[in-house]
Parts: C-alpha cells; structure tokens; sequence
C-alpha cells in the first residue's frame, strides 16, 4: 500500500512564504510526494527531497532553468500497481479527456496541475485524470487544496481533496 500526497502549483515564494503547516504534515506521512510543476523556487524541491521518503515531480511553465536543470516536462512511475504520468498542463477544459487519454495511453493515472482548480474525471478509456488544485493559491475557487490518495492492489482508494483554511494576513 502507498500514500500519495499530490500538490501543485506551490508558487513559492511568491504567492507564499512556505507550505502550509498541514501540507508538510502529509509530506511527512506520505510514502510518495507528486509535485505536478509550478515550484517556482529550487529552494521547495530541495526542501521536500530532504523531508519526503521520495519525490516525484515535474516542471511548470512558471519554473526556471533551476528547476529544469532537474525535473522532467513529463514524469512516469508505478505505484501500488497503478500506472501513474504526471505532468503540469492538459491545455483547455474542452477535450481534456481525448487529448490525455491520446497523450497518455499506458497511464492509468494522469496527475496534473496549471489551473490551481481541481479536477476529478475519467475517460470512456478508464483514465482518471487528477489536479490537486494548489495549497498556496486560489484561482476561482474558494479554498487551498491537494490530494491524498492509495494506491495498492493496481488500484486507487481514499481519494480525498482535502480543503485548507484561509490564511491569515
């Protein structure tokens, strides 16, 4: 059995200082961190490979020749039996299901990131496609967020969204 924690979107330092307390909590217990791009600053990366038991990640369209230097556009890894591909933008909401389901055809998971809302589908294939939003920002929506998800057996469970308390200015 493996504890997923997914985040993305951190924008850090710029849309904030760290990550939440609640969020380093779950790095803490998880057996994997996704990070689906978007870190901003090396200094995040360097922070939860320290902390994580492991990490997997990718790079967003807002990170620098830092970050590149060390994390992948798209990212592969088997966890639990489940097939996961994470990777920072799906472009538009419209045809997100095809063009993934095209793009990604030996995944059974596709983590993504870039729009900081979440996003829970599957397509007629069986691909679930998963944006844990982001735990720093908020872009059209009223809370913070990542995931927490299982993955044993070849399959998912306790897929949770979990939804941070605003911040205090």
């Amino acid at each position: 059995m493996t504890r997923v924690l997914v985040i993305a979107d951190t924008h850090l330092p710029k849309r904030a200082r760290d990550l939440p307390a609640e969020v380093w909590e779950q790095v803490d217990e998880a057996d994997v961190v996704v990070h689906a791009g978007d870190w901003v600053d090396l200094a995040t990366l360097d922070r939860l490979e320290e902390r994580a038991t492991r990490v997997v990640g990718v790079v967003g369209n807002n990170d620098g020749p830092d970050l590149r230097a060390r994390l992948p556009e798209v990212a592969t890894v088997e966890l639990g039996g489940v097939r996961f591909a994470v990777v920072h933008e799906t472009g538009g909401r419209q045809g997100r299901e095809q063009r993934c389901e095209a793009a990604y055809p030996e995944a059974d998971v596709l983590l993504f990131g870039h729009s900081h809302i979440p996003w829970d589908t599957t397509t007629p294939r069986g691909l679930r496609l998963l944006n844990p939003g982001s735990p720093t920002d908020r872009r059209r929506q009223p809370h913070c967020t990542y995931l927490t998800l299982t993955a044993h057996d070849a399959a998912l469970s306790d897929v949770r969204l979990h939804r941070l308390a605003p911040r205090v200015q």
